[in-house]
């Protein structure tokens, strides 16, 4: 049960520490004093101090979807192993309820765009529906690699014991918690797929579809998407370490370093992509998402590759 309860503790840990990496990168980068580190969790704190406004014409759904992507973000956050330590929930198959979880709450977003009414909401909603029509098969594959490589379904499985791998498999590891770093980017609307920092309405994705939102409910949301963020980076962190040194504190630092400042860097150095461009991208994600797996499933089966 402690182990349970400090794997707990320590996702929590990761989940607000990557933001306010994020921006001390950002400011150090562009040569400024910046925010404090932990200024997303004051900001937050006020928030939830405020009652919500709601437009007249909003009906039940809009209400309801703070609730209910603050709750299915929190459940698949639950599932996440550091390392070998065992997280709060896990059974047989939970790779794919993490995956859909957050699927639901993503979707809980669109229904509540769409249900303002707002032509610049509906276009963010088209966007992201899109975008996380693209991405779902990357996380699948990504899912079910790590799944393949360590025989298990369960993530507190995959993750509970250091794998011996041959240097091919070893590579496959690392490729595969690339690409969940990739879908980090995608999920949690960051550069190059988004820009969370930008208030034109013909270019946002993610931030137009939480114009409406105040208070209480916007802050669930931003909380919503810090556990979102590092649902992934830990799974990325965790194959990383599985990979070259399986322990839980090297782990959860691990996350936070390289989610944030690879975050950090890439908001620093690039701008936004073209929308035009970014199916390509997230496509070109799921095309090495499935290169991974084939790869992997081939060494498996001692199929030698030309």
């Amino acid at each position: 049960m402690l182990a349970r309860i400090l794997n707990t503790l320590l996702m929590l840990a990761v989940a607000v520490s990557i933001t306010g990496v994020i921006n001390r990168t950002r400011a150090v980068l562009a040569g400024r004093k910046g925010l404090r580190f932990f200024q997303h969790l004051f900001d937050a704190k006020v928030l939830l101090g405020k009652g919500a406004v709601y437009s007249p014409t909003t009906g039940i759904l809009f209400r309801l979807a703070p609730c209910v992507c603050l709750a299915s973000s929190l459940a698949a956050f639950l599932f996440i192993p550091v390392a070998d330590l065992d997280p709060l929930l896990s059974f047989d198959g939970d790779v794919v309820m993490v995956a859909y979880l957050l699927a639901l709450s993503r979707v809980s977003l669109i229904l509540a765009a769409l249900d303002t009414g707002s032509s610049f909401e509906g276009m963010g909603a088209s966007r992201e529906a899109l975008y996380g029509a693209l991405i779902e098969p990357a996380i699948m594959l990504s899912m079910a690699t790590l799944a393949m490589l360590s025989g298990y379904t369960s993530l507190a499985d995959i993750f509970s014991t250091a794998r011996s791998l041959d240097v091919n498999l070893t590579i496959v590891v690392l490729l595969a918690a690339y690409v969940f770093l990739k879908i980090m980017f995608v999920e949690a609307g960051r550069v190059p797929v988004d820009d969370p920092r930008t208030h034109l309405e013909l270019t946002m994705i993610h931030e137009v579809m939480c114009l409406d939102y105040s208070g209480i409910d916007l802050a669930m949301i931003q909380i919503a998407g810090w556990l979102k963020t590092a649902v992934f980076a830990m799974i990325a962190a965790d194959a990383v370490a599985a990979a070259v040194c399986f322990d839980w504190l090297l782990a959860a630092p691990l996350a936070v370093v390289v989610a944030g400042l690879s975050v950090g860097i890439t908001e620093s150095m690039r701008a936004r992509n073209k929308l035009s461009r970014n199916s390509t991208y997230i496509l070109t994600v799921t095309a090495m998402s499935a290169l991974i797996f084939l790869v992997g499933y081939l060494l498996l089966q001692n199929i030698e590759i030309v």
